[in-house]
């Protein structure tokens, strides 16, 4: 079965296309024929875009991904929270919260020494999101 699709605006007089010669599309649109592309891989599931959503919400503010910029830079990938209230120019407490964060999302893991926490990324943590939605 072949379908003839024609547009006509229902603002512009119909004569005006009776006496117009026009080149008409054909487009088939048996079975056989798809429409959409198929999938080459399953997409998300509803829970995984869930945890994948509350993932990236954790990184969608400017002083995290400030935070795990610096960890990322410095030696052997840790910081002591000593060392990042100024470069962000929070308070102790904010930048704590702003950690804590982090560390429940899984891209850092906290070690306490003394009375300073010490904040390490974690290997492949980023990887790991981008491989949720590209597929590897």
């Amino acid at each position: 079965m072949l379908r003839l699709c024609i547009g006509v605006s229902t603002s512009v007089n119909i004569d005006y296309y009776r006496y117009m010669p026009s080149l008409l599309e054909v487009t088939d649109v048996t079975a056989a024929s798809a429409c959409c592309t198929p999938l080459v891989r399953e997409p998300l599931t509803a829970v995984e875009a869930e945890q994948l959503a509350l993932t990236m919400k954790a990184l969608a503010d400017p002083t995290r991904l400030r935070l795990l910029s610096i960890v990322a830079a410095s030696a052997d990938t840790e910081a002591c929270v000593c060392d990042l209230i100024e470069p962000v120019g929070l308070s102790q407490p904010t930048v704590s919260h702003h950690l804590k964060i982090l560390t429940a999302a899984g891209f850092l893991t906290r070690s306490k020494r003394g009375t300073w926490a010490y904040f390490r990324l974690v290997p492949g943590a980023l990887d790991r999101v981008s491989q949720l939605l590209v597929g590897s």
